[in-house]
């Protein structure tokens, strides 16, 4: 995959680049947050506490989404005050 440098962008690239990594972190977000419910609702089901962090652990998966996304505002934010 290529590799581009947000400052390298034009603006508009900046802007789909946005627009597209918010719908894909937030599709995931959905899925990624109903299996942490159902694997804390199996864990107290079946009385096994440790399933919980693996829950929570999971919700680190979408970590570099999310500061990728901040990175793409503050670039944004950084070329429309110019």
């Amino acid at each position: 995959m290529k590799n581009n440098k947000l400052s390298e962008l034009t603006l508009e690239e900046l802007q789909t680049k946005r627009k597209s990594l918010q719908n894909m972190t937030i599709g995931f977000g959905i899925v990624i947050l109903m299996a942490c419910i159902t694997i804390m609702f199996l864990s107290v089901k079946i009385k096994n506490p440790a399933l919980i962090a693996v829950a929570i652990g999971c919700l680190i998966t979408l970590m570099p989404s999310i500061i990728n996304l901040g990175q793409i505002n503050n670039e944004i934010k950084s070329r429309t005050s110019k």
